[in-house]
């Protein structure tokens, strides 16, 4: 079985606007890496992103990006009972970016890669929790300037 997921949200933002909330470190941690994000999302990179409600920085490897249409990452999968990312165990995240008729964007995160394991399975419930929050925080933060995040799972 290949575990795998796809989430999607419509942002009343224009696409360009969304890519960066996502790309640029210092917006992403306005509403997503509670502990901050550090280093820009660019092809080639490693980049770090610390939560406070999930301790230690994960190290995110950036497999592709294409400007206000896809950005590709690879990042150590962390299944229940372990205290961090498995480096040696990655899954891939991949984000979309479509413009909508009324000027919206449609922003769709998909990760995969998952052991086929029971542990594998929760950690992929986990993350597609995860994905779907920080997507409605994405949301949020660009039409409302609110801070979803904030306190959301401690």
């Amino acid at each position: 079985m290949n575990l795998s997921f796809s989430v999607y949200a419509c942002v009343s933002k224009p696409v360009s606007e969304v890519f960066e909330a996502v790309a640029d470190p210092d917006k992403l941690s306005r509403y997503f890496t509670t502990g901050g994000a550090k280093g820009r999302l660019e092809a080639g990179s490693t980049v770090t992103w610390d939560f406070h409600d999930f301790p230690g920085a994960f190290p995110v490897e950036v497999v592709e990006v294409e400007p206000d249409r896809r950005i590709v990452l690879h990042w150590g999968a962390v299944e229940p009972g372990k205290s961090g990312p498995d480096e040696e165990y990655q899954t891939t995240v991949t984000f979309t970016f479509e413009p909508v008729e009324d000027g919206r964007t449609k922003v769709s995160v998909s990760e995969e890669g998952w052991r086929d394991t029971a542990a594998g399975l929760a950690a992929s419930y986990g993350n597609c929790m995860g994905w779907a929050q920080m997507l409605s925080a994405l949301k949020a933060w660009l039409e409302y300037g609110i801070n979803l995040r904030d306190g959301m799972y401690r």
